[in-house]
């Protein structure tokens, strides 16, 4: 009887730690935030887990002090950036280490977690424009460029927007973006709007900078975890590449040249 209830415990306690970090990572959480987070709880719990991580599956073996062990494979699935649910799962983690929930406990606040709504896209449509704006300003635009860069951001972050949402693959998805955004910006050079054109021109795509994948990269090279950077890397590179051929479609069907 001992032997079934701790193999139920094992059960439960790793299909909860499995569904928790394809979570945590598919909102965009490094290697090692996963690691601490997930042997913070099974420590707490007095569970032994080794975890291997891939690009898009992880692999779990969770051992209780007995020696009973049962391995799991948890499917990570598209990536949902959210600093929201990573920020609400790291607590979670730290109140099953500091105050004791029980996994049943942890189970239910982490199915809330889980149903936390994406951030209204009105606002993030706005907040991006404006924020590309103040790139363009920051890299010596004048006040004319700013709004040339924000109308063309504004114009390229609702078309992603709308491509994303169509399940539109997400490398066509870049190149168009990158496209109707430098078509917008090259009316500084047509209409000669203020000083700064080419500055317009170039900071009208670095809303598409990939930086959240580059930075992840990064710190799994740190950390590593070599087969997850040179994943997130590679596609980090892939979509630079893409933005960078859109932009190069729109500046040669407006004629204008960089250089």
């Amino acid at each position: 009887m001992d032997v079934m209830t701790n193999t139920a415990s094992v059960n439960a306690i790793g299909h909860f730690l499995s569904d928790y970090a394809a979570l945590l990572l598919r909102s965009g959480a490094t290697c090692i935030r996963l690691e601490k987070n997930v042997e913070r709880m099974a420590e707490r719990w007095g569970m032994d887990v080794s975890m291997t991580i891939m690009p898009r599956h992880i692999h779990f073996a969770v051992t209780d002090s007995d020696g009973h062990s049962e391995t799991f494979i948890a499917t990570i699935g598209k990536n949902l950036i959210s600093y929201n649910v990573i920020t609400r799962l790291s607590k979670l983690s730290w109140k099953v280490a500091d105050c004791g929930l029980s996994p049943v406990e942890a189970r239910g606040i982490f199915e809330k977690i889980k149903q936390t709504p994406c951030a209204d896209k009105w606002w993030v449509l706005v907040a991006a424009s404006l924020a590309n704006g103040a790139f363009c300003r920051l890299f010596g635009g004048d006040a004319m460029a700013v709004g040339v860069v924000f109308v063309a951001t504004l114009a390229g972050y609702y078309l992603k927007q709308t491509l994303l949402g169509a399940k539109w693959d997400v490398r066509v998805t870049f190149v168009a973006c990158a496209f109707v955004s430098s078509v917008l910006a090259a009316a500084g050079y047509l209409f000669s709007l203020g000083g700064t054109p080419d500055v317009a021109m170039a900071t009208s795509v670095l809303y598409l900078v990939p930086g959240i994948p580059f930075l992840n990269a990064f710190s799994d090279m740190v950390d590593g975890h070599y087969i997850c950077f040179f994943s997130r890397m590679t596609d980090a590179a892939i979509l630079t590449c893409c933005l960078s051929a859109g932009l190069c479609l729109g500046m040669k069907l407006m004629n204008v040249g960089m250089f």
